[in-house]
């Protein structure tokens, strides 16, 4: 099947499907990747004031693009308002904070990155009690906060606003004011989403999956701390069959079903072969049998990785998106 390159946005705007991912990567480890992933042709760059490197991908960025608003327009920047500044009165401040490290002029998508909130603490993104929980902000108010990503955008310094990580009814609640460009959540074959995914195409809004190759570094450290088994999708031997069938890597044939399923996605990797191997996807197809088979390999809930355990204390918030 022919999967479009692009995900059409109001504006005449362009998301290309395959972007590059960036948590977890050290700033200096992160500037070499960027450089990286531009040479491979990637111009879709998913960062986040979370990740504590955007400054680093900024600075990989202007270099690229060298003063040339040309080179600037083929890029497309997205990042997110971090739990910290889940209200109101604080996104000004952590967009801003965003923009200036980035050094762009504008953000083509700025998303709310979770529904729960942490209490503004100057100096930490990551406020935690004495005891290892974080601290939480129960009075969130999300619509509000949807209500001033929207006044950004009015303002010309975000041409998309978007969400991450909301549930169904969350999205449903946002829609009400302004359906939003994008929802990014986890997606990979263990972790398909399908009844929320669902939604949002009926809802017209576009998924971007993150973690699409399964996040081995966070389902590792999880591993070593729960005991809980979190297999390594590049080993399922479904993937590995059908890689071997099609001369192709298990990350290939992973990131390929997504697309085939209309999916878009982020996939990170530091290394520059595997960076160009993983945008390396348009010329080759699944076949049905073969999206069959992937598509049985879907866990629901119990395939999820990053379910914020690592935030003790997020699951009691009002706002928590998942299952509890």
């Amino acid at each position: 099947m022919s999967v479009p390159e692009y995900i059409e946005l109001e504006g005449g705007d362009h998301l290309p499907r395959v972007g590059f991912g960036t948590w977890q990567a050290p700033p200096d480890v992160l500037e070499k990747a960027v450089e990286a992933a531009l040479e491979a042709g990637y111009r879709h760059f998913d960062s986040a004031r979370a990740y504590e490197n955007e400054d680093a991908l900024g600075r990989a960025l202007n270099r690229w693009i060298g003063g040339d608003p040309a080179k600037r327009k083929k890029l497309f920047v997205v990042t997110k308002l971090p739990p910290s500044g889940n209200r109101p009165e604080s996104v000004e401040e952590y967009f801003e904070a965003s923009r200036r490290d980035l050094g762009l002029d504008y953000i083509d998508m700025y998303l709310i990155h979770v529904p729960f909130a942490f209490e503004h603490v100057p100096g930490d993104l990551h406020p935690k009690n004495p005891d290892g929980s974080m601290k939480m902000d129960h009075s969130t108010d999300l619509v509000g906060v949807w209500k001033k990503l929207l006044k950004l955008k009015e303002s010309g310094r975000v041409r998309h606003v978007g969400v991450s990580n909301m549930n169904e009814e969350q999205l449903s609640r946002l829609c009400a004011v302004e359906k939003p460009a994008c929802l990014q959540v986890e997606v990979h074959v263990l972790c398909q989403q399908k009844q929320l995914i669902a939604a949002a195409n009926r809802l017209g809004i576009p998924i971007v999956a993150y973690s699409p190759l399964g996040s081995k570094e966070l389902a590792d450290a999880l591993a070593a701390k729960t005991g809980r088994d979190y297999p390594n999708l590049l080993e399922l031997p479904t993937v590995l069959k059908i890689a071997k069938a099609h001369s192709r890597t298990p990350a290939q044939v992973l990131l390929r079903y997504l697309l085939q399923h209309g999916v878009a996605c982020i996939p990170k990797s530091t290394s520059p072969s595997r960076i160009k191997e993983n945008i390396s996807l348009w010329d080759f197809e699944l076949t049905k049998n073969e999206m069959q088979e992937l598509a049985a390999l879907d866990r629901g809930e119990n395939g999820r990785i990053c379910d914020f355990a690592f935030f003790v204390g997020a699951e009691k918030h009002p706002e928590f998106p998942f299952k509890k």
